[in-house]
C-alpha cells in the first residue's frame, strides 16, 4: 500500500489531497500546526482511522521536521507533497508600504520549509516505490507570466521554491528521487478566495494525475494541474 506524506494538510488543497488519496487506498501521514483544532481534518481523520494519521508539524519549525523524520524513520513514503505555505496580506507586499518580516517569514515557510523537508526525509522518500516528492508552488512564481507587478513577497517565494526544487531534482537524481513544482490552479481555497477558477476537488484530481504519470525524465519540471508546462 503506498504511502503519503502531506503539510498543510487542515485545509484547502492539504484536506483534498488527504481526502482524495485516503479514498484511493494510500497511507496518509497528514500534517499541520494544530490538529486538534483542525475540525474538518479530524472527521476525515475518524472516517478513515486505518488510512490517515494525524501528525502536529509547523513547518516553519525546522526542529519539529527533524523530529517527525525520526518518528517515520522506518516508513518509506512513497510521495512528499510540500502544500503548507502562506500569502501574506497584501497590503504589506506593495511597492510603497513592504513588509520586510513578513517578507522573511515568507520565504522561510514557502521557500525553505520545502527545502527542509526534502533534506529530512529524503531517505524515506529513497526506500519507497514511487520515489517524488512534489512541492506545491504557484504560477505568480513565474517570472516569464508576471505581466501585472507587485505581489513582491508571495512571487519571490514561490520563485525561491521553483529554483530549489529544481536544484532538488539534480541533486537528487541519483536516488532515484523525482521533484515536480506544481502550480494548481486559481482555486476556491481561503488563500486563493472565492472567484477561483476551479475548487480544490477539481484542483487536487488533475495534481494527482499528473503525479501519478510522473517519470524521472520529467524532475525538475514547473507543470500546472492540468499537466501544462508553464514558462520559468
Amino acid at each position: 500500500m503506498p504511502t503519503l506524506l502531506v503539510t498543510g494538510a487542515n485545509r484547502g488543497l492539504g484536506l483534498e489531497f488527504t481526502r482524495q488519496y485516503a479514498e484511493a487506498g494510500w497511507q496518509v501521514h497528514a500534517c499541520c500546526r494544530r490538529p486538534e483544532d483542525s475540525h474538518a481534518l479530524k472527521a476525515l481523520h475518524t472516517a478513515h482511522l486505518d488510512r490517515i494519521t494525524l501528525h502536529k508539524l509547523d513547518v516553519a519549525d525546522f526542529n519539529q521536521i527533524d523530529k517527525l523524520a525520526e518518528t517515520l524513520a522506518d516508513t518509506p513514503i512513497d510521495v512528499l507533497i510540500n502544500n503548507a505555505g502562506i500569502y501574506p496580506d497584501h497590503a504589506g507586499s506593495r511597492l510603497s508600504n513592504a513588509d520586510y518580516e513578513a517578507w522573511l517569514t515568507a520565504f522561510r515557510v514557502n521557500s525553505m520549509s520545502p527545502l527542509k523537508m526534502a533534506q529530512a526525509f529524503a531517505s524515506h522518500v529513497a526506500k519507497s516505490s514511487e520515489k517524488k516528492i512534489i512541492n506545491i508552488t504557484s504560477k505568480m512564481g513565474s517570472i516569464a507570466d508576471n505581466g501585472s507587478g507587485g505581489h513582491y513577497i508571495y512571487r519571490s517565494s514561490k520563485t525561491a521554491l521553483n529554483s530549489v526544487s529544481k536544484s532538488l531534482a539534480i541533486d537528487l537524481g541519483n536516488q532515484g528521487i523525482s521533484v515536480l513544482v506544481l502550480h494548481p490552479g486559481w482555486v476556491q481555497t481561503d488563500m486563493g478566495g472565492p472567484n477561483g477558477l476551479i475548487n480544490a476537488e477539481q484542483s487536487v484530481s488533475g495534481m494527482r494525475q499528473v503525479i501519478a504519470k510522473l517519470t524521472p525524465k520529467q524532475s525538475g519540471q514547473f507543470i500546472a494541474y492540468d499537466g501544462q508546462a508553464i514558462p520559468w
